[in-house]
C-alpha cells in the first residue's frame, strides 16, 4: 500500500511551507477496465436493486466499477472515481448505498445505482483504511478498521444526515470528492471508549453525528466481520488474536488466541456465535464465541489465507490466499476439495448463487463454478481429502507430491482488466515515458498529451530504452509513479516550471520559432481546458487579457502574500491549447489534487463542470492558468555536455535552469576553476 502526500518545495528556500501538488493519472484507451489488482468485491442482487444483479469491484487503481451481470457476460455500467489511492474494501448497505474505504485514509459513500455519485467522504482514520464489515439485517451499521489500529462503528444513515457547518468537520458532503463553496459540511466527531468502557467526548467537536470507536488494538487491523443484527463485531490483524466487541457500544468482550501469524480474513455466522478466521500461518480456525475457544482447525492451504466466504448455513467455507488456490471445506466432516488454481494470489471472494467471484492481484475478475446451493456435489466428484489440524501437514503433503487435482480447469466468466504498468523510464526529452506492463508489452507515452504514441509489443525494455536515447538535456519538471497501475504524473511548484522548449522544437504553428514555451504551464492549460471553458460560460465573461486577475479575492491575497510572483510575458495568456498539449477526450486523464479546504480529490478532466469553487485547486495552479503568472525563478544554473565534431572542434550543449537547450560549436575551450 502507498500513502499519498504533498511534496515539499525541495531547495526553494524562499518558501518554507509545503505547497499542494497536482497530479494527473493517464487512463488507458478502454476506460471500462481496471488497470491494477482487485482488492474487493460486493454484490447487489436483484431483490435489493432495480431487477438486475450487480457486482462492484474496488481496485488498486483507486476506482470502483459497477458491472451489470447476465448469464454469459458482465457489462461495466458505472465508474466510481473519487478515492486518491487504493480502494481496499467495499460493502453494500441499505437499498442502494455503497461504502468504500481506501489507503487515502477515508471512507466514501456512493449512490450505488447512480453513474458514480459520491454522497459523503468520512474522515476519521489516521492511516490506511484496510477493511469494512456490514450488518445484514441492521443495514445501516458499518465498521471500519485500518493500519492505525483504529476500529470505528458507523451508523451510515445518521452519517449521511446533513447538519450545521463547522470548521472541524470530518465528514464532507461531496460529489466525486470536490467540495463546492455552498456545500454544507456535516460535523463528525469521535466517541472514544477507554479501557474501562467509559465514554468521553472530544472537546473540539460538540455537535453532529459521532461514530463509535472500539479501542483496544495496539497494531494494524486487517480483517473485520459482523453478525446480521449488527450486535457483535470481530476484528483481527497483526496481533494474531481475534478480538470480539459489542458493536452497539464499542466495548471489548474477549480475545480468541491460537493463530501464530497475522489474521487476514474473518467471517461470522448470522447469529454471531461461530467465527471463522484465516491467517498468514496458513490455517483456518473455527471458533465458538460462546465457549470462547477454537473448536476446529483446518490445514488446507500451503501459504497465507487471505479470503473466506461461507454458504448461507455456515456449513461450508470457500477459502483462497497466497497459494493461488481456492478450496472448499466441510466444517463438520473436515472434507476438503481443491476447486481451482490461478496465476495470482487471491484477495477476496464473493459467493453468487451457484458460483463464486474471485478477486486477485491481477486486474481481471473471474467467476468459477462453486455449487453454492449444494456443495456436497463437489465432494461427490472425488479428489477430496481430509483437512489436517496442523499447519505443516498440508506443506508436507505437497512436498510428497500428492497435491490434489483441481475440480475445475476454466472459469465460466472473466471480466478482463488492463495489465498494470510495472516498469517505467522518463526519457531525456522529458515529454516521453517508456513503460512495460505486467503482460510484457512496452509502450511509449507522451505525457503532455496523455496518450500512447507507440506500442512496441513484447520487446526487451532495456534495449528499447537505449534505442530511444537522445543527447538532449531538459530539466526534470515532473515526477512519475505507477502505484495505481497506470502513469501518475506529479507537478510540484516551483520545480515543475523549470523546463522550457522553443516553439520550433514542439512544432507549434503560428508562433515565432525562438519563442520559448513553458512545458508545465501549457500542460496545466491543457488539463484544465474543459474546466476553463465551463467556468467562462458560467461567469459569462470573455477571455481575459494578459495578466488580468480572474480568480477572486482568495487567489489575489495569496499571490500578494508571495510578492516574488512574477508575470511571464513570453507568451499570450489566452485560452488556446497548443497541439502538443491537447489531452484526449475519449480517454481523459484524471486529476488528483487538494485545495485550501476539504481533502484530496480525484476527478476526470472532462467531468470538471466549472461550478466548483477555486479553493478546490492549489492556488499556484490557478495563478498560472488564470493569471499567466509563474513562481519566481530560482538561481540560474548552467550545465553543459561536450560532443566531438568534425576536425578538432567540439559542440557544447548548454542548458540553463529556465532556458531551452542551445548548441554551440567552438574550436577552443578554456576552463577557469575558482
Amino acid at each position: 500500500m502507498h500513502r499519498v502526500g504533498s511534496a515539499s518545495n525541495g531547495n526553494n528556500s524562499t518558501r518554507s511551507r509545503k505547497e499542494k501538488r497536482i497530479t494527473y493519472v493517464l487512463n488507458d484507451s478502454d476506460d471500462t477496465k481496471h488497470c491494477a489488482g482487485i482488492n474487493c468485491l460486493a454484490l447487489l442482487t436483484s431483490a435489493a436493486s432495480d431487477g438486475s444483479d450487480y457486482l462492484f469491484t474496488g481496485s488498486r487503481d483507486g476506482r470502483l466499477k459497477r458491472w451489470a451481470l447476465a448469464v454469459d457476460r458482465a457489462t461495466c455500467s458505472a465508474t466510481f472515481e473519487s478515492h486518491v489511492d487504493w480502494v481496499n474494501d467495499a460493502v453494500v448497505v441499505g437499498d442502494s448505498t455503497l461504502v468504500s474505504c481506501s489507503s487515502d485514509t477515508t471512507l466514501k459513500t456512493w449512490n450505488a445505482l447512480s453513474f458514480g455519485t459520491c454522497t459523503r467522504t468520512l474522515r476519521q482514520h489516521s492511516d490506511y483504511v484496510t477493511c469494512l464489515a456490514a450488518a445484514g439485517k441492521n443495514s445501516n451499521i458499518v465498521a471500519s478498521g485500518g493500519l492505525g489500529g483504529e476500529v470505528f462503528i458507523w451508523d451510515i444513515e445518521a452519517a449521511l444526515t446533513p447538519v450545521s457547518k463547522c470548521n472541524d468537520a470530518t465528514v464532507d458532503e461531496s460529489s466525486n470528492g470536490i467540495n463546492g463553496s455552498g456545500n454544507v459540511l456535516p460535523l463528525t466527531s469521535l466517541r472514544p471508549i477507554n479501557s474501562s468502557n467509559n465514554m468521553s467526548m472530544h472537546t473540539t467537536q460538540t455537535q453532529g453525528y459521532i461514530p463509535i470507536a472500539a479501542k483496544g488494538h495496539k497494531d494494524s487491523v486487517y480483517a473485520l466481520a459482523m453478525n446480521e443484527s449488527g450486535t457483535i463485531l470481530v476484528s483481527g490483524g497483526t496481533e494474531k488474536v481475534v478480538r470480539v466487541w459489542d458493536a452497539r457500544s464499542g466495548s471489548k468482550t474477549l480475545k480468541l488466541r491460537g493463530h501464530t501469524d497475522n489474521i487476514r480474513a474473518l467471517l461470522l455466522d448470522s447469529s454471531g456465535r461461530y467465527c471463522l478466521s484465516g491467517s498468514s500461518d496458513s490455517m483456518i480456525r473455527l471458533w465458538d464465541i460462546g465457549q470462547q475457544r477454537c473448536v476446529h482447525s483446518y490445514a488446507v492451504h500451503t501459504d497465507s489465507v487471505w479470503a473466506l466466504a461461507s454458504t448461507p448455513t455456515f456449513s461450508h467455507v470457500y477459502s483462497g490466499g497466497r497459494d493461488f488456490s481456492l478450496y472448499l471445506t466441510d466444517l463438520q466432516t473436515r472434507e476438503s476439495s481443491l476447486l481451482c488454481t490461478g496465476e495470482h494470489p487471491i484477495l477476496q471472494l464473493a459467493l453468487h448463487d451457484d458460483s463464486i467471484w474471485i478477486a486477485s492481484t491481477d486486474s481481471s475478475v473471474h467467476r468459477w463454478p462453486a455449487e453454492g446451493y449444494d456443495p456436497q456435489k463437489i465432494f461427490q466428484r472425488g479428489n477430496s481429502f481430509l483437512a489436517g489440524n496442523l499447519s505443516f501437514s498440508r506443506a508436507r503433503v505437497s512436498i510428497e507430491g500428492s497435491t490434489p487435482v483441481p475440480v475445475y480447469k476454466e472459469p465460466i466468466l472473466t471480466i478482463l482488466g488492463t495489465p498494470a504498468i510495472v516498469q517505467h523510464e522518463v526519457l531525456n526529452n522529458k515529454r516521453h515515458v517508456l513503460t512495460k506492463d505486467a503482460s510484457g508489452s512496452v509502450k511509449l507515452w507522451e505525457i503532455t498529451k496523455g496518450v500512447v504514441i507507440e506500442d512496441y509489443g513484447k520487446v526487451l525494455f532495456e534495449e528499447k530504452k537505449e534505442e530511444l536515447f537522445e543527447m538532449v538535456s531538459i530539466p526534470a519538471w515532473f515526477t512519475v509513479d505507477t502505484r495505481l497501475g497506470s502513469l501518475s504524473v506529479h507537478l510540484d511548484t516551483p520545480q515543475c516550471f523549470s523546463a522550457e522548449m522553443y516553439s520550433a522544437d514542439l512544432n507549434v504553428v503560428g508562433k515565432p520559432e525562438d519563442d520559448k514555451i513553458n512545458l508545465a504551464r501549457e500542460t496545466l492549460k491543457g488539463l484544465l481546458a474543459h474546466w476553463l471553458r465551463k467556468r467562462k460560460q458560467r461567469m459569462g465573461s470573455p477571455a481575459p487579457a494578459n495578466g488580468e486577475l480572474l480568480s477572486g479575492k482568495d487567489i489575489s491575497s495569496r499571490s500578494l502574500a508571495h510578492s516574488r510572483i512574477e508575470v511571464d510575458g513570453s507568451s499570450e495568456n489566452d485560452a488556446m491549447v497548443y497541439p502538443p498539449f491537447e489531452f484526449s477526450v475519449t480517454s481523459p486523464p484524471s486529476i488528483i489534487t487538494e485545495g485550501t479546504h476539504g481533502g484530496p480529490w480525484r476527478k476526470k478532466i472532462t467531468d470538471l463542470n466549472g461550478t466548483k469553487d477555486e479553493k478546490d485547486f492549489p492556488w499556484w495552479c490557478l495563478d498560472c492558468v488564470l493569471n499567466n503568472r509563474l513562481p519566481p525563478r530560482e538561481n540560474t544554473k548552467c550545465s553543459f555536455y561536450l560532443q566531438p565534431c568534425e576536425g578538432s572542434s567540439v559542440q557544447i550543449l548548454t542548458q540553463g535552469k529556465l532556458s531551452a537547450p542551445r548548441i554551440l560549436r567552438v574550436h577552443k575551450v578554456c576552463f577557469y576553476i575558482t
